[in-house]
């Protein structure tokens, strides 16, 4: 499988968690028409208000309606256009008065093909469980810790709907009874995706993300995905790429421009 094959299914699997995600929220605004797909959760981060572009019939005047209906809301939001794929829509950016959230791609997405099920080092007191009802507490505390956000934030999307997804699995890792780490795995038919890996500060640089990121691939292999896919943080992306992740995608985020200072 070449990269440009891996680069879609990272993308669509990209998009259908983003989007299955996204509709757990209350209050949400979730639009997929016109090749592109609207994600306005209203929450007040704007990697929870995007517009991706899905497939080749995405057009200009369908992508400025998103914004416009992103700009409505009145919460940050952010576009995101993959690189090389997506450039035909760089001018509108301009034209809309969207201005690049950095100077190089904020976002890489990475695959690996085909999926290793190495378990990788034993972690003394460390175990990774499936996220039930009675977990789910613990699996929202521990992201909202791991990630930086607010617990309110987190509660609003990790509900128990998302529970109930046949293609969605939620895990906790605990060390010694104590929950310490996170992650989401996504199917879409031959893929698993890796999402929301996070650790807790104070348990950080022992093992506990990587454990988990392999937990979740595994499973999805076990199930019969033969690639696994995640969009990687600067910290996690040594890690991963040392784990066999390759990056076949790039993102480039297009934000309103920041307001001048009185």
């Amino acid at each position: 499988m070449n990269d440009a094959e891996l680069a879609q299914l990272q993308h669509a699997n990209a998009v259908e968690a983003l989007t299955t995600e996204g509709s757990h929220v209350a209050g949400a605004l979730m639009r997929r028409a016109d090749g592109i797909s609207l994600i306005a959760t209203g929450l007040p981060m704007m990697m929870f208000n995007l517009v991706l572009i899905e497939d080749e019939t995405a057009h200009d005047e369908a992508v400025a309606d998103a914004v416009a209906t992103l700009r409505v809301r009145r919460h940050p939001f952010v576009v995101n256009l993959r690189v090389g794929t997506d450039d035909r829509f760089g001018p509108l950016m301009a034209g809309l008065g969207l201005v690049q959230l950095s100077e190089q791609p904020w976002i890489p997405g990475m695959a690996m093909y085909p999926i290793s099920t190495d378990d990788g080092p034993s972690l003394a007191g460390h175990e990774i469980v499936e996220v039930g009802t009675g977990e789910l507490d613990d699996h929202i505390r521990t992201t909202a810790a791991g990630l930086g956000l607010p617990q309110d934030v987190v509660s609003s999307f990790m509900t128990p709907a998302a529970l109930e997804d046949p293609d969605q699995t939620l895990y906790t890792g605990y060390t010694d009874g104590e929950p310490v780490s996170t992650g989401v795995g996504f199917r879409t038919g031959r893929t698993i995706g890796i999402y929301n890996i996070s650790t807790v500060p104070e348990a950080r640089r022992r093992g506990y993300g990587e454990a988990i990121t392999r937990r979740i691939a595994t499973d999805g292999a076990r199930v019969g995905c033969d690639v696994a896919i995640l969009q990687s943080s600067d910290m996690g992306f040594p890690i991963y790429k040392r784990m066999g992740y390759q990056t076949v995608v790039e993102y480039m985020g297009y934000i309103e421009p920041p307001k001048a200072e009185d």
